[in-house]
């Protein structure tokens, strides 16, 4: 049987939760204003960001044997607050403690180094999160997070210096009548980039035309364009992945629940082989491996 080769379906722009579509949008000094217009869309006027200098995307841990951490972007901006801005495209089960391991690393760093006194005064540092998947303890219509430390009796920010924002993309489905906020439309932006063929009316300002022009995969070089490519199939690697250990999941939850059943039928009821697998609908075989084992 001849394999079936993968189509790439490659829409007019770019995808931005792609690693390439990210950093080319987000990532280059040229285009800072964007990422300035998206950090403040984000912060609703809690905060307001008019200057960022990029560095290194890659910090060392607290000695130098610790592992090194790698952020999608990392930068300052005007006051010496830190960004650390992560996309991360498929479940992961420890990604909260990843998040507080990131910016926990940014401030250590922050001590100084060969003075013998030191006030602990820090600066501060938050992490913004797009997530193309959903935590599994969130309410099914919050799709938006915001994470500092609180007083648990009082509920009143405790330390402001720290903060997170998680943001679920694929449960954002806001309609476009109701996209009232820059984050809105940020989160629009987001999730639809690459399914659309021009930019959207309500999308009027200049820092979203700027978007959808360098957005533009026909203004790729073919460097560029093999680069996003790549970028894609790794980005639908990781989901064909986890969709099949998913399934793998699924379907070895059912075999531990049919051994548990069988089991029962066995030692309880004492049923046999031919009635456990009709009542437990599996095979003979099956039967017979599960009480071989139980008298082993």
């Amino acid at each position: 049987m001849k394999k079936e080769s993968t189509i790439l379906h490659i829409g007019k722009y770019v995808d931005p939760l792609s690693d390439f579509g990210f950093k080319l949008l987000f990532g280059s000094e040229p285009n800072k204003d964007l990422l300035i217009g998206f950090l403040n869309g984000m912060f609703e006027g809690k905060k307001i960001v008019t200057d960022l200098t990029f560095i290194q995307n890659e910090q060392q841990g607290p000695q130098s044997a610790f592992r090194k951490s790698i952020f999608d972007l990392i930068c300052i901006d005007q006051f010496g607050t830190k960004f650390i801005i992560e996309v991360q495209r498929v479940y992961q089960h420890y990604f909260k403690d990843r998040a507080v391991y990131y910016t926990s690393t940014l401030i250590h760093e922050q001590g100084p180094k060969g003075k013998s006194k030191w006030d602990f005064m820090l600066m501060e540092v938050y992490l913004i999160a797009l997530m193309d998947f959903s935590f599994e303890d969130s309410l099914p219509d919050t799709y938006l997070h915001r994470v500092h430390l609180v007083e648990e009796a009082t509920g009143k920010i405790f330390y402001e210096k720290l903060g997170y924002i998680f943001v679920e993309i694929p449960k954002f489905k806001k309609p476009v009548k109701d996209l009232k906020t820059d984050l809105d439309r940020w989160l629009y932006v987001l999730k639809n980039m690459s399914n659309l063929q021009k930019i959207p009316v309500f999308l009027d300002k200049r820092i979203f035309q700027k978007l959808f022009t360098i957005a533009e995969v026909s203004k790729l070089t073919k460097e560029e364009y093999m680069k996003y490519e790549k970028s894609l199939m790794a980005k639908w690697d990781e989901y064909a992945v986890l969709t099949t250990a998913k399934k793998e999941g699924k379907m070895e939850g059912r075999l531990e629940g049919k051994l548990e059943e069988v089991k029962n039928l066995i030692l309880k009821l004492g049923l046999s082989d031919s009635q456990a697998a009709e009542i437990a609908e599996v095979s003979m075989d099956f039967v017979k491996n599960v009480r071989s084992g139980l008298k082993k």
